[in-house]
């Protein structure tokens, strides 16, 4: 498993962001979706990773838009037939040290109640349950964590 920034703007990894859609539109209301498209993850700001198996196929990813006051965890997604060894969490945790390296010391997030796997595996992470943040407004669609960097 190798875990590396990389573009979003490649078609492997479009297909991983379009099949993560696929998997959460259903799951929620339009409005209560949340995630960001591939220029904005193309920003300048925004740290994206991408986990690829032993045979360079992309199997999971993530980013971090990196803000002046946090770091907002975006678009994580480990395919269905990878999850169970580890991979979200690896990912997750290079895309906090790769944060905390430009100086980021907060991580926040959005998720949806309908991922409990998610959820666990944030509050594994140490994520903590709080309120909206940034431009969200309260949404019971939506669950707010945040975790301060050790």
């Amino acid at each position: 498993m190798q875990i590396s920034l990389e573009s979003p703007a490649q078609p492997d990894v479009i297909q991983l962001i379009d099949d993560l859609d696929a998997y959460q539109k259903p799951l929620y209301p339009p409005e209560s979706h949340h995630g960001i498209d591939i220029a904005a993850l193309s920003a300048p700001n925004v740290l994206f990773a991408v986990a690829r198996d032993g045979e360079g196929k992309a199997v999971g990813c993530g980013a971090i838009v990196v803000g002046p006051e946090f770091g907002e965890l975006k678009r994580m997604f480990v395919r269905p037939e990878n999850r169970g060894q580890g991979i979200a969490a690896r990912v997750l945790n290079f895309l906090e040290s790769e944060a905390a390296a430009k100086g980021c010391t907060t991580f926040m997030l959005e998720t949806g109640p309908s991922q409990p796997e998610a959820i666990a595996l944030y509050a594994r992470s140490g994520y903590q349950p709080r309120g909206p943040f940034g431009s969200y407004g309260p949404d019971p669609f939506s669950v707010f964590m945040q975790k301060a960097r050790a």
